[in-house]
């Protein structure tokens, strides 16, 4: 039998097989594996700084709460403690690692062949349109997650020390972990701030279809949503308690406002003349200001009562649960946008 006489063969048998997903792992992690490695140099040395800084502070923490209060070495080492690294206690110096990693790890992704016309070769190679979008983005925040979740753990054991609850009575430096700078460091937020940070760099890729300018609108974006988060959506994950009560620093307050007689007074600070009124000592705390423990100590001879708004520390995992839970939704929101934008767009 000839090539001219042999019987044609099926259509079903001649269309083209996709190709096997391993396959498509293995060329996306040829295709990005220096913007892997990138990822994993700074995230490693990251890890390295802090993992030296953090060394640095536990030591410093640890001679601070060891000695005796009475003795003038005593105030030289809570003052190292207190100034150890201190561009690095509210967390902001640390704010803007996962939006780096959507800039230049997840709006290239797409972006980069978009730009330069070589996404219609591999759609001729039996990836296809969905499929080769799912194995870049799938695959990549995949391990960029996992990389964020375990700086994470390091971050936790760094910032340890200034959630005590006993720092202020010993006048060390102490922070709450809702603070806006510390909270989306630690836990399971950070790997989905990072995850998010991804999926709004892929999104910006494929509908800016230019690497440069899709960097730049992910950091734009996920600024807006991280001030957001921060400053709006947060404080109402759960409904505050209130109390009438003296609260640990590690709460986190909403609001304060004074009663008298069963009715409302005042919010917040109490005027001047009011407190030259009430009380012939100034009401001062341990900085110099008046406190809220102090003014209430002023006041309350006077019938006034302060209440106060608050979120108790007890509700930090639940608010880690429910932040990193709306991440992941809005993560995979925007990989599905641009799944579907992949799809829509001509060749």
């Amino acid at each position: 039998m000839t090539a001219l006489t042999m019987p044609a063969r099926r259509a079903e048998d001649a269309a083209l097989r996709p190709v096997p997903w391993r396959r498509m792992a293995w060329v996306t992690w040829r295709q990005h594996r220096i913007a892997l490695a990138g990822v994993a140099v700074f995230l490693g040395a990251l890890a390295v700084w802090l993992w030296i800084a953090g060394l640095q502070l536990h030591h410093a923490y640890a001679a601070a709460t060891a000695c005796h209060p009475a003795s003038p070495a005593c105030a030289d080492l809570i003052t190292t403690f207190n100034f150890t690294n201190s561009f690095l206690v509210n967390g902001y110096t640390l704010q803007p690692v996962p939006a780096l990693i959507g800039a230049f790890a997840g709006a290239p992704v797409l972006a980069r062949e978009l730009e330069t016309g070589t996404f219609r070769y591999a759609w001729t190679q039996g990836f296809g349109r969905t499929r080769w979008t799912l194995a870049k983005l799938v695959l990549l925040a995949a391990a960029v997650t996992a990389a964020a979740a375990a700086l994470s753990v390091l971050f936790s054991w760094y910032y340890q020390p200034y959630f005590n609850p006993g720092n202020q009575a010993l006048n060390l430096s102490g922070a709450s972990p809702f603070e806006a700078g510390l909270f989306d460091l630690r836990g399971v937020a950070f790997a989905a701030w990072t995850l998010a940070a991804f999926a709004i760099g892929a999104l910006a890729g494929m509908l800016i279809r230019r690497v440069v300018p899709a960097m730049a609108a992910t950091l734009a974006a996920y600024t807006g949503l991280a001030l957001a988060a921060g400053n709006l959506l947060r404080q109402h994950y759960m409904t505050p308690l209130t109390t009438n009560r003296n609260l640990p620093g590690s709460a986190w307050i909403m609001s304060r406002w004074w009663t008298k007689g069963g009715k409302f007074a005042f919010a917040g600070r109490p005027s001047e003349s009011l407190l030259q009124q009430l009380c012939p000592v100034p009401a001062v705390g341990p900085l110099g200001k008046p406190s809220p423990e102090t003014l209430a100590q002023c006041l309350s001879p006077h019938g006034y009562t302060q209440w106060t708004s608050y979120h108790p520390v007890s509700r930090f995992w639940p608010f880690q649960w429910i932040e990193g839970g709306g991440l992941l939704a809005l993560s995979m929101l925007l990989i599905a946008a641009t799944v579907w934008l992949a799809r829509r767009r001509a060749a």
